[in-house]
């Protein structure tokens, strides 16, 4: 399986504005620029697509660990924060929160910190990977 995504700039670094589109269609040319990045700007930054790629793989790993131990969560949410300083990617703090009725906690904990290990964006990000975890059962 290979997935595409493009991303065109034009202009200088502070007054240039560029464009970022996946080959899905999901982002089709879809703004980005100094001010999306680095400041409080309107539009999407590849920060910001990190972060939605962590939460979105995490929680799809950790439903699947959840259904190797038997458990079918009734719901699984996840919020991904990533961290850049001096133009490094720092941390991803996942928050997450798992509602699986009649379900065990400790054997839920151990679905996590495997989905936390093995989803495949964890494990490319090279950076503190932290995990909050809530638990409704």
């Amino acid at each position: 399986m290979i997935r595409t995504a493009s991303a065109v700039w034009n202009g200088g670094l502070k007054d240039g504005k560029g464009t970022i589109s996946t080959q899905s269609g999901v982002l089709s040319e879809t703004q980005y620029s100094f001010s999306t990045r680095f400041e409080d700007g309107i539009g999407i930054n590849p920060e910001e697509l990190i972060a939605a790629a962590h939460a979105g793989c995490f929680t799809m790993a950790f439903s699947a660990q959840l259904g190797d131990r038997g458990i079918t969560p009734e719901s699984v949410s996840t919020t991904a924060a990533i961290t850049m300083l001096s133009l490094v990617l720092t941390k991803s703090e996942l928050t997450t929160t798992v509602v699986a009725p009649g379900a065990d906690k400790t054997t839920i904990e151990e679905a996590a910190a495997a989905a936390k290990a093995g989803c495949p964006i964890s494990k490319v990000l090279n950076l503190e990977i932290s995990l909050d975890l809530t638990v409704t059962v």
